[in-house]
C-alpha cells in the first residue's frame, strides 16, 4: 500500500515557530516512524528573519516578499506529488485567500490549521504598517474551502463553524520525549515566579508589574523573577533582565521555575489562545496561575490543578500563597502535571492526529 504523501504549508522553517512546533512540527517524526511521508514547505528562512520582523526596512521587506511568492508558486505544483496539504494559519502573509483556491485547485485534500483568532487585526510590532495589505475575510474564505478544519480549541471552533460543518478539535500540546522533569534541580532558598513567551507577548507580563513589585517589596530576597522570550526587558525594582528564547534552552529555564504565571487580557484575541505557556508549566508539574479566560477555563479547575486569577487581588494572594507553601505548589503542581499528560501532550492526541490524514 502506497503511503500518504502529506505536504505541510506554514511561514516558519522547523523549530522556529512555536504555533508550528506545538500544532503539526512534532506529530511528524511519529507520521514518519509509520511510513507517511512528510515535507514542510516554509518561505522565511534564518537568515531574512532579522530583516522580516524588524521595524522599517520596507524596500528590502518588498523584495523578500516578491520572493516568498514566486516560492510558495513552486509549493503549488509541488503539491501535485502529494495527497493532503495542511495549511497552518494561511498560505502567505498578505492578501486574501489567493495560495489557499491554487492549492484546492491541485484537487488535494485541504485540512486547515489554526490556533489564535487570526480573523482579527493582528500583526508584529514591527509591520504595522503592512496591516492593510491583510483581507479580514480571508479566514472565514479558507475555512470554507478546506475538507478539514482543525480548531486548537471550542471558540475557535465556534467560529469556523460559521463556514464549515467539518471540525475537528486539536489542543495544543507538549512531547513528553522532551517535556520531562529534571530530578537533579538544586534547592534553592528562594521562589522564582517564572514566564516565557515572545517580544511581542511581554506586555502581558508588564500587566502585573505593579503586583510584582508589591510581592517583591513583601519577600525580599526569597522572591526572584525569570522572564524568558525577550532579552531586551528589563526591570531594575524586579532585579530582573529577561533571557533570549532559543528551541535549546526552553525546557531547562521553564525548569527552574517555582511558579508559572500566564496573565492576558480577557478580550476576544485573548480567547483565541490555546492556554500553551501555561500547558508548558503544568507538563513540567510547576504550579501555574493563568488569566480567568477563554480556554484556561478549560485547562484549570481553580483550587484542583492550578489556580486562575481575574484581578491584581486575587493574583497578589493567589501568588502569596504558592510563595509561602512549598507543599500547596507540590500538590498542584502534580495534579496540573496529571492533566497534561492524559490531555495535552502529542502522545495523547496522537491518533486523533493520526485520523485527519485517512483518505
Amino acid at each position: 500500500m502506497r503511503p500518504t504523501k502529506i505536504l505541510f504549508i506554514a511561514p516558519h522553517r522547523p523549530n522556529r515557530s512555536p504555533s508550528q512546533r506545538y500544532r503539526f512540527e512534532q506529530y511528524i517524526p511519529y507520521l514518519e516512524k509509520e511510513g507517511t511521508v512528510c515535507r514542510l514547505a516554509f518561505l522565511v528562512t534564518e537568515k531574512d528573519d532579522a530583516v522580516f520582523y524588524a521595524p522599517g526596512k520596507f524596500l528590502v521587506k518588498g523584495w523578500l516578499m516578491f520572493g516568498y511568492f514566486l516560492k510558495r508558486v513552486a509549493h503549488v505544483f509541488l503539491a501535485f506529488q502529494f495527497d493532503v496539504v495542511f495549511i497552518q494559519r494561511e498560505a502567505f502573509f498578505i492578501g486574501g485567500a489567493f495560495f489557499e483556491r491554487l492549492f484546492k485547485w491541485t484537487g488535494k485534500k485541504i485540512i486547515f490549521d489554526f490556533d489564535d483568532a487570526i480573523w482579527l487585526p493582528n500583526v508584529s510590532e514591527g509591520n504595522k504598517k503592512w496591516l492593510w495589505l491583510k483581507s479580514l475575510n480571508k479566514t472565514g474564505d479558507i475555512i470554507k474551502l478546506s475538507d478539514h478544519v482543525v480548531a486548537g480549541n471550542n471558540y475557535l471552533a465556534a467560529y469556523a463553524k460559521n463556514f464549515n460543518s467539518t471540525i475537528t478539535v486539536i489542543p495544543s500540546t507538549v512531547d513528553l520525549n522532551f517535556y520531562t522533569i529534571d530530578p537533579n534541580q538544586p534547592k534553592r532558598d528562594y521562589v522564582t515566579i517564572g514566564w516565557s513567551g515572545s517580544p511581542t507577548t511581554v506586555p502581558y507580563f508588564q500587566l502585573l508589574e505593579p503586583v510584582f513589585i508589591k510581592l517583591k517589596k513583601k519577600y525580599g530576597s526569597r522572591l526572584k523573577f525569570t522572564l524568558l522570550g525577550d532579552q531586551s526587558y528589563c526591570n531594575n525594582e524586579l532585579e530582573i533582565q529577561g533571557i533570549k528564547w532559543t528551541n535549546e534552552n526552553e525546557v531547562a529555564v521553564i525548569q527552574t521555575f517555582d511558579i508559572g504565571i500566564m496573565p492576558m487580557p480577557d478580550d476576544e484575541w485573548s480567547k483565541g489562545k490555546c492556554s500553551m505557556k501555561g500547558i508548558q508549566y503544568m507538563a513540567l508539574a510547576i504550579p501555574t496561575i493563568m488569566a480567568k479566560a477563554g480556554m484556561n477555563l478549560e485547562v484549570i479547575q481553580d483550587g484542583v490543578n492550578g489556580f486562575l486569577a481575574a484581578s491584581e487581588l486575587e493574583w497578589e494572594e493567589k501568588l502569596s500563597c504558592l510563595i509561602e507553601q512549598e507543599d500547596l505548589r507540590n500538590r498542584l503542581g502534580n495534579a496540573g502535571k496529571k492533566t497534561i499528560d492524559e490531555k495535552y501532550t502529542t502522545q495523547a492526541q496522537l491518533s486523533q492526529f493520526r485520523l485527519l490524514f485517512k483518505l
